[in-house]
């Protein structure tokens, strides 16, 4: 039986699949769908988040794209040689390992802009503010990330929760719900960031597990997934949707 996230990720992807890119873009365009896999987690949130304050869930279409969009740019920056270097990307390869490092920079530059001026496409500029905010967070995050020495909580707040935040806020000044209604969402969002990065360390044996072991690590991820239960709760709003998201993050094995 197909789920309510089934149905908000299949609007996501045909809402990419019909997005019209720039038209002076040239052959930028075949790399920059190259880089549009994924599961559509950040969009997903997006638009559950719409959904549950009773907003049109596709007036959060744009914003929820946006947010896809400034994630593909990070991943085709993160792949090049000089940053991860990682030759494949979700069993194809990455960009760069496909059109070349320029291309991939290109590619990885249009994507953000593109996402910028689908956030523009608002009344007000709040979800363009909330995007340009996590992906500068983001950026810092990336650039502690080289300099070594950063605390893993300072870290993924920034290069992971950063942008996890932005897909829940976007979605709500999308369909615009006043911003003194905004601060539990915020406490909510926090939490998403923090639970994608452990979760995924364990799945790599990276970051916290390196820290405090493997179990240690699923400890970690059971308390922040129950805090961001906790926030949900006090949300007088209709969050089932979001509690099975966050369920779903705590329990994936990919």
């Amino acid at each position: 039986m197909p789920q309510p996230t089934d149905r908000l990720r299949e609007l996501t992807e045909g809402y990419l699949a019909e997005l019209v890119l720039a038209s002076d873009l040239g052959s930028l365009e075949e790399p920059m769908r190259h880089a549009l896999g994924g599961k559509r987690v950040r969009p997903v949130l997006c638009l559950a988040t719409a959904d549950a304050v009773g907003g049109r869930v596709e007036d959060a279409l744009p914003a929820a794209a946006a947010v896809e969009l400034v994630h593909s740019f990070s991943l085709v920056h993160d792949d090049l040689p000089p940053l991860d270097d990682d030759r494949e990307r979700r069993g194809a390869p990455s960009v760069w390992a496909q059109y070349g490092e320029a291309t991939a920079i290109l590619a990885g530059d249009a994507l953000l802009v593109e996402a910028i001026r689908l956030a523009l496409m608002y009344p007000t500029s709040a979800v363009a503010r909330e995007l340009v905010d996590a992906t500068l967070a983001m950026i810092g995050g990336q650039q502690l990330d080289l300099e070594g020495g950063v605390a893993l909580d300072r870290l993924h707040a920034l290069k992971t929760g950063a942008l996890f935040s932005a897909a829940v806020m976007c979605g709500l000044w999308a369909v615009e719900v006043p911003p003194d209604e905004h601060p539990p969402w915020r406490a909510f969002a926090a939490e998403l960031g923090p639970l994608f990065q452990v979760v995924d360390d364990v799945l790599d044996g990276d970051g916290y597990v390196l820290e405090v072991g493997e179990d240690g690590a699923r400890r970690l991820a059971d308390e922040v997934a129950g805090r961001a239960q906790a926030r949900l709760a006090e949300i007088d709003a209709d969050t089932d949707v979001l509690a099975e998201i966050v369920d779903g993050l705590a329990v994936r094995t990919a």
